[in-house]
């Protein structure tokens, strides 16, 4: 069973809870605050990566050429 992020409208506060998709589809998941089924899915925003260089460039990359295993 996934984990979702729920918001219950009625107190306003924030939960994460394990159901199965036919309980969420079915608004048979209640507020463990409140008791209230009046729930919304909270979206979240996942980390960002960027991809880039981690070590600095080989000092002697013309001599090892495209093959340097310090480049990668």
């Amino acid at each position: 069973m996934p984990n979702y992020d729920l918001r219950c409208i009625d107190c306003n506060t924030e939960h994460n809870i394990r159901a199965s998709m036919k309980e969420k589809s079915e608004k048979q998941i209640s507020c463990p605050n409140c008791g209230s089924f009046e729930l919304e899915t909270v979206f979240k925003t996942a980390p960002a990566f960027v991809k880039g260089m981690s070590t600095p460039p080989c000092p002697q990359r013309s001599a090892c050429g495209a093959a340097c295993p310090h480049a990668k």
